[in-house]
C-alpha cells in the first residue's frame, strides 16, 4: 500500500524548485525536502519521492547486523525526517 503523500512546492532564486512533502502514516509519519532542477506534474513529483522513499527503506534493510552503521546517504537533493 502507499502512503499517503503531500507536497508543497516553492521556487527558489537558483532556478531550482524545492518540494516539501509529508508523508502520512499513523505508524511513522515522515516529512522531507525534493530539491528539483525543473518544474514537474505533481503526479511525477509524488512517484519520484515514492520511489525515492522505497530506495532508502531497503538501503536500511540491507545493513549489516554484525556492524549496525547506516549507509552515507549519497542523495543530496532529498532530505527525510521523522515527524
Amino acid at each position: 500500500m502507499k502512503e499517503k503523500i503531500n507536497i508543497t512546492t516553492k521556487n527558489l532564486a537558483s532556478g531550482n524548485c524545492q518540494v516539501k512533502f509529508f508523508v502520512e502514516d499513523e505508524q511513522k509519519p515522515e516529512y522531507g525536502y525534493l530539491l528539483i532542477s525543473e518544474p514537474k506534474p505533481v503526479g511525477e513529483i509524488i512517484a519520484e519521492i515514492q520511489h525515492r522513499l522505497e530506495n532508502r527503506r531497503a538501503a536500511r534493510q540491507n545493513i549489516n547486523p554484525l556492524f549496525p552503521v547506516e549507509p552515507s546517504a549519497d542523495d543530496y537533493n532529498f532530505y527525510l525526517f521523522s515527524a
